[in-house]
């Protein structure tokens, strides 16, 4: 099968004729800025609603983010399965390498990106899947910042006036719903949920969220009279009577908008980071919740859960692809956080424990 140009790619999507007649939208994170041309207005309107805080005014974009609908590409591609983490399992994407660009499936959804220098495309049934389409244009983001020697974390992120906390741990190890129940504290702003980027500017550590929302699981919604209301009654109920072990590790997902929640001028995408928590606890210990400070030279165990693979989407300033043989500069890493207070929380599950080591952390200054 031969492989196709990416100007062959380009010229079957024909992105800037499928999207002449969209309302641009532009969106600015740390001082980038994302153009957004969307052919459908279903999936626009969810698209305005999901990035209200980051809309900007109208001006020459960094780069263009081109989302059509059900386009085909008139030939057949060899698409090739991206190796996934050990802990990971099933079909996620697949690549096809173009000698000047790559294409990506979701193979779940059948959804296509097309990612080159050049051109940001996005295309299939992306009215279905929005939040693709989402994932997508914050993936320009930290694409953007990691060419720039940014690096990306794994972690949830708060931040106060003089204080930047980020969170990691485990998937499923409690990070979004330890997030959540800071954002009760006086003062603290919502950064991250899920990806952090991080780099050193002189004695201090910059950090930049990018407007990924909380992609929440029922264990965090029933555990939160916050949020309560978020899914209806009857189904809140269900879940209430599960085991908590079961309830933990149920996979079901829901968005929380920030501001509908905690009232509007709670988000802040840029902060100093000073102190980073991983979480490394269990709902099977028998010991005390603990917080002890660490030296994350000597933990290799918990700084394997604070990085992250840049993964399919990533583009080098060089222009050579991440592969899913790629190895991260784990060095980089404890350069980048040398000079941030590390802390192992460990023992059993207990969010009212790890809460009040929040109060204590962020509700006083330094």
């Amino acid at each position: 099968m031969r492989e196709p140009c990416l100007q062959e790619v380009v010229d079957a999507l024909a992105p800037d004729r499928a999207t002449k007649d969209a309302d641009p939208v532009c969106l600015s994170v740390g001082g980038f800025v994302i153009e957004v041309r969307c052919v459908s207005s279903t999936l626009l309107a969810e698209l305005l609603r999901y990035f209200q805080h980051v809309i900007s005014a109208p001006c020459e974009p960094d780069t263009i983010v081109h989302v059509l609908g059900d386009a085909q590409l008139p030939f057949q591609l060899e698409y090739v399965d991206w190796v996934r983490e050990a802990s990971k399992r099933g079909r996620k994407d697949a690549i096809c390498d173009l000698p000047d660009g790559r294409l990506i499936l979701k193979v779940r959804t059948g959804v296509q990106f097309l990612q080159s220098p050049a051109w940001v495309v996005a295309f299939g049934p992306t009215e279905q899947n929005a939040n693709q389409v989402i994932n997508f244009i914050n993936t320009q983001i930290l694409n953007r910042f990691q060419r720039e020697g940014w690096l990306a974390c794994h972690a949830a992120a708060v931040k106060t006036s003089n204080k930047g906390l980020a969170i990691s741990g485990l998937s499923g190890g409690g990070k979004s719903t330890s997030m959540l129940r800071l954002m009760e504290i006086a003062d603290t702003h919502y950064v991250t949920n899920d990806r952090l980027l991080v780099r050193r500017n002189g004695s201090k550590t910059d950090a930049l969220g990018i407007p990924k929302l909380p992609r929440i699981n029922p264990g965090t919604i029933v555990t939160n009279a916050r949020l309560t209301g978020l899914i209806d009654e009857e189904r809140e109920e269900e879940l209430r009577n599960l085991e908590p072990d079961e309830l933990w590790h149920l996979e079901e997902k829901y968005d929380l908008f920030i501001d509908d929640i905690y009232g509007p001028g709670r988000i802040s995408h840029e902060t100093h980071l000073t102190d980073f928590w991983v979480l490394n606890w269990s709902h099977d210990s028998f010991a005390q919740t603990d917080i002890s400070e660490v030296d994350l030279k000597l933990r290799p165990d918990l700084l394997s859960a604070i990085t992250k693979n840049p993964g399919p989407f990533y583009q080098k300033s060089n222009g050579a692809f991440w592969t899913d043989r790629s190895a991260l500069e784990t060095s980089a890493y404890l350069a980048t956080l040398s000079d941030i207070r590390v802390w192992e929380v460990s023992g059993l599950i207990d969010f009212d424990a790890l809460f009040d080591a929040g109060m204590e952390l962020l509700g006083t200054p330094s």
